[in-house]
């Protein structure tokens, strides 16, 4: 692999799969995104990983655990997952994290509060200081589509926090807004560098018509990123 950034986050996946996941767990969740196809690929490497059930947040990693061969789960089935691990947009230095830039917000956080541990893979270029400074396309918050106007006029009238842009995410390859798994609309709006993101989260949380906000406070307890030179980096609570 001559990429170093794709060496850097399979090196973190596989960090992390083999720091968290062990023979003796029975369920686990499996995030979104790029780096995890490389959680996916480290599972496969170990046999005795074989009889977990994956839990997925996405159709992505849905088609990854049957692509693989894994038994499927799904939070239905089962409320206590024993570690979660997911990508993410951002990354802080409290280990806050901005996820949703792939509109699968909503079932992550779902599988993330399942479980007893949550950790994040990501590469070195989602690290900053402060949430909203490295990952400028804003904070994805998932609407009920008709409410997506009002929300947007509330995003910009009553929030202690004021956007700096905020916009409904359109489809690349077909007309109109991308729709969730959920059948929602995703709107962006971005801040700024945010001192505090677990209030954002709760303003945001009390808006009619948000189904969910890609804001993940107090939720993890370790990351793991690739650095560019191909090392991995761990930042812990």
């Amino acid at each position: 692999m001559s990429n170093p950034i794709e060496e850097g986050k399979k090196l973190a996946a596989y960090q992390a799969v083999d720091d968290y996941i062990t023979a003796d767990h029975k369920v686990v969740g499996i995030g979104s995104g790029s780096t995890v196809v490389y959680v996916v690929e480290r599972i496969l490497q170990k046999p005795e990983l074989k009889h977990i059930v994956y839990v997925p947040t996405s159709f992505q990693s849905k088609l990854l655990i049957l692509e693989g061969g894994l038994t499927l789960g799904s939070v239905e089935q089962y409320q206590e997952i024993d570690v979660t691990i997911d990508g993410a947009d951002e990354v802080d230095e409290e280990l806050n994290a901005i996820k949703g830039g792939g509109a699968c917000q909503f079932q992550e956080k779902l599988v993330a509060e399942a479980a007893k541990k949550f950790v994040i893979v990501a590469d070195f270029r989602k690290k900053s200081k402060k949430l909203g400074t490295e990952w400028t396309k804003g904070v994805p918050i998932e609407v009920v589509p008709m409410t997506y106007k009002s929300v947007m006029k509330s995003i910009a009238t009553k929030l202690s926090f004021k956007p700096i842009s905020s916009k409904l995410r359109m489809a690349v390859n077909k007309a109109g807004p991308v729709v969730t798994d959920n059948g929602n609309f995703v709107i962006d709006t971005h801040f700024g560098a945010l001192e505090d993101p677990a209030k954002l989260l709760r303003e945001l949380k009390l808006l009619t018509g948000v189904y969910e906000v890609g804001l993940f406070c107090n939720m993890a307890e370790k990351a793991y990123f690739g650095e560019e030179n191909g090392s991995v980096s761990i930042l812990s609570k």
